[in-house]
């Protein structure tokens, strides 16, 4: 076993891209808090308390506009994808495709019966596509950031568009740590979970909605028409009328509330939106320049303009297995660094959320090299 010298080894081992590492101390406060707040009702006021700082502080993170709404519901980001496959694709969506999560979503609405074709612009995984206006588009749908390949883009609605098209963004690992205007970006429905950047579990979607993604919602939702069928668990309608009351049509994970509760009023207290931007950015860049400085590691996404700030994909060259250094990584505590599986390439993946401080990164890479040096004898 290569043993790597303590004075090395980061304070905490985790760094995986979902879910990701949950600060200690909020884990703590979930544990004190567990006899009054778990195994009890999500009606009840200390739960729905929980929700309404929740979405206050969301509105506050990202500077919501009048009339937006902070919706939440069960599923994750694969529901949400069934429920604006359901409630704001009206006919034809585009879908930009350029890498396993960004793919999924235009999957979803090419199998939905009431849809048409969508128009999919696809780019190899490590690149990015751009968006076009097209005729017939009534939802433009967007990635803010490919988490299996380490690439972020920008969102905007692209020049000429209908302008009652809609942009919907999936913002999954981006939201909370990749800097965005919602307003000026022209986004109408910005989704995302709480198990990357808000550090805490899966199993919830929640979405920063536009007056105009709520009207189209109820639009579709009153009118049903032409075989359209939206069953109460993807109903945009129901889910946007319980969020306003602090609470979820059907039962959530209160220990996932709490957390995201927990690590939102971190980051607004330390700053925002700017300050968790600013402190993925310091550890992602510290990777990068690592990677480019190293004699066996390069960044996979060449483009320095797409490279994400907030999921670093490193390939490894052959003289370092990229399975023998996870697990010697791993034997050592530090956890979570694999590639993702279906690239299939010699490859470690690295989140730089703001939870990991960025003193962990420069410790990381330390390891890296330690046990590089020792698999290359």
């Amino acid at each position: 076993m290569i043993e790597i010298p303590r004075e090395l080894l980061p304070e905490d081992g985790r760094f995986g891209s979902g879910p990701s590492r949950v600060r200690p101390e909020a884990a703590q406060r979930l544990a004190k808090a567990a006899d009054l707040y778990l195994g009890t009702s999500h009606r009840r006021t200390d739960v729905k308390s929980v929700v309404g700082r929740i979405r206050a502080d969301l509105r506050h993170l990202f500077s919501l506009p009048e009339g937006w709404e902070v919706v939440l519901g069960n599923g994750g980001t694969t529901a949400f994808w069934d429920a604006a496959a359901a409630c704001l694709v009206e006919r034809r969506s585009e879908h930009l495709a350029f890498g396993e999560f960004s793919s999924r979503f235009a999957g979803v609405v090419a199998d939905a019966p009431h849809l048409e074709t969508p128009e999919v612009i696809e780019a190899e995984p490590g690149s990015r596509p751009d968006a076009k206006a097209m005729p017939g588009i009534d939802s433009y749908c967007l990635t803010h950031n490919e988490t299996s390949t380490g690439v972020s883009a920008p969102v905007a609605k692209p020049a000429g568009a209908d302008e009652n098209s809609l942009v919907l963004v999936d913002a999954t690992s981006a939201a909370g740590a990749i800097d965005i205007d919602l307003a000026d970006a022209g986004v109408d429905a910005y989704y995302f979970a709480p198990q990357k950047v808000f550090a805490a579990d899966g199993g919830l979607w929640i979405a920063l909605m536009s007056p105009a993604a709520l009207e189209r919602s109820q639009r579709l939702v009153s009118t049903k028409d032409n075989g359209r069928w939206i069953p109460a668990s993807l109903d945009l309608v129901q889910a946007a009328e319980n969020s306003a009351k602090d609470q979820t049509l059907n039962t959530p994970a209160l220990a996932t509330l709490f957390l995201m509760c927990d690590q939102l009023e971190w980051m607004v207290e330390n700053g925002g939106l700017a300050w968790s931007v600013a402190r993925s950015a310091e550890s992602s860049s510290h990777l990068y320049q690592w990677a480019e400085a190293s004699e066996f590691a390069s960044p996979f996404v060449t483009n320095p303009d797409h490279r994400s700030p907030v999921t670093v994909t490193i390939d490894l060259d052959e003289s370092v297995s990229a399975d023998d250094l996870c697990a010697a990584l791993r034997a050592n505590g530090i956890v979570d660094l694999e590639g993702y599986r279906k690239l299939g390439r010699n490859q470690i993946r690295i989140a730089t959320f703001p939870a990991t401080p960025p003193e962990d990164i420069v410790c990381l890479t330390a390891c890296v090299d330690f046990v590089a040096d020792a698999l290359r004898g």
